[in-house]
């Protein structure tokens, strides 16, 4: 288990988190079951990491109430100060390096082309000077396969493989906190502050409210396959549409066998 500093976060760091409930900017509920919660501050969190070739610092692991990682706190050679996502293994006083080419260890950051076979990588960017939007939740990792011609094929935690330009920059290592996903919430008032509210069963609804409601007592959905409260199919449909980035996808992830 990572040791969390104990100190108050970086006041210069920190920016007013205004909640929505759910709602869009024309005031209708666009995401359900969202509201309440207990107030924040959000973290402003360098995912480039710009300071190329200027040492950083480590001067605290802190907790963060808007993700599932730890953020490290860096201060750099040129007395500026940044927050970063932590990587599994990082502790206070140690150094990183963002670099064209770099050392390869733990919380450093490099362009893919540079980094061996093997290595397990985070934080990475899709297009390259964009910053980072792959594999960026607790203990989160991504697999570095082959280079080739000017890309880089890598495996992705949900066994996807795509290709990304070997010029984007990644971070060595795993994020922190892998032990999140254990994390059990014991009674209904944690997920209320957490800003989510309660969820019902589309067969304890009316006919009118959901296509699963009606019917006398706990009767089930009515029909073979299930929908979503708009008449949509749900549950093992493909939602993912069209998108540019389709063309550097090599393999499909793999589905998952249920568990009988």
């Amino acid at each position: 288990m990572q040791k969390v500093s104990k100190k108050q976060p970086e006041k210069a760091l920190l920016t007013r988190l205004k909640t929505t409930g759910g709602r869009g900017n024309r005031g209708r509920i666009t995401v359900r079951h969202r509201g309440g919660g207990s107030r924040r501050l959000y973290r402003k969190v360098d995912f480039a990491q710009e300071h190329l070739g200027v040492m950083g610092k480590i001067l605290a692991i802190e907790y963060d109430p808007n993700r599932s990682s730890f953020l490290a706190l860096v201060q750099y050679d040129n007395a500026e100060k940044a927050y970063v996502l932590a990587s599994q293994g990082l502790a206070v006083g140690d150094e990183i390096m963002t670099k064209d080419e770099t050392e390869i260890k733990t919380g450093n950051r490099m362009r893919l082309g540079n980094i061996p076979i093997g290595t397990m990588v985070h934080n990475v960017e899709i297009e390259p000077e964009r910053g980072g939007k792959l594999a960026r939740g607790a203990g989160a990792a991504i697999h570095i396969l082959a280079h080739d011609a000017g890309y880089t094929n890598l495996q992705m935690p949900s066994s996807e493989v795509r290709r990304i330009s070997s010029k984007s920059f990644a971070s060595v290592g795993v994020v922190s906190n892998a032990e999140h996903q254990y994390k059990v919430i014991r009674k209904a008032g944690s997920r209320r502050l957490k800003g989510w509210r309660p969820t019902v069963r589309g067969t304890a609804m009316n006919p009118v409210d959901h296509p699963h409601g009606g019917g006398e007592g706990r009767t089930g959905r009515g029909m073979k396959h299930p929908k979503t409260p708009w008449g949509k199919p749900a549950l093992g449909v493909k939602t993912r549409k069209k998108k540019w980035s389709d063309k550097l996808i090599i393999e499909r992830r793999k589905k998952k066998k249920r568990k009988k």
